[in-house]
């Protein structure tokens, strides 16, 4: 099922679409299961129902982590530029969810699996005779 760019947008995530959204963005050969879905909860302690998290808060460690997620294209930075009272330009850097890229790195999965309920499959255009063992 494909979502629409608004509700995308707009909707929560969950843990199970940030988990397929790590596992197919990071490693295509297929990352385990359980180790995306450790890290999607990590992510996601971190942001609970906001849109964006401070860069401070993050441990060295973590920080890691969110860069690696930005290489995929699931988080983003910004930053925001402040003057202080005594002058000084003081900036605050963000980590952003990417719910467009997120909803399209989970449809990815779906498209590559294929829609079961009546696409057809390569294997459906095979003739008998390919079918056929050889010794």
């Amino acid at each position: 099922m494909m979502r629409t760019e608004k509700s995308a947008i707009d909707s929560t995530l969950t843990l199970d679409e940030l988990t397929v959204a790590i596992r197919n963005g990071i490693d295509k050969e297929g990352m385990p299961d359980e180790q995306a879905k450790e890290m999607a909860q990590h992510i996601l302690n971190f942001f609970g129902y906001s849109e964006r998290i401070i860069d401070n808060i993050l441990e060295p460690e973590d920080r890691d982590a969110f860069y690696m997620l930005e290489d995929t294209g699931i988080l983003t930075t910004e930053r925001e530029e402040t003057t202080l009272y005594d002058g000084r330009e003081w900036r605050i850097h963000y980590w952003l969810f990417r719910k467009e890229r997120i909803h399209q790195l989970i449809d990815e999965k779906s498209i590559m699996e294929g829609d079961v309920s009546g696409s057809l499959s390569v294997y459906d255009e095979l003739t008998e005779e390919a079918w056929q063992r050889r010794a």
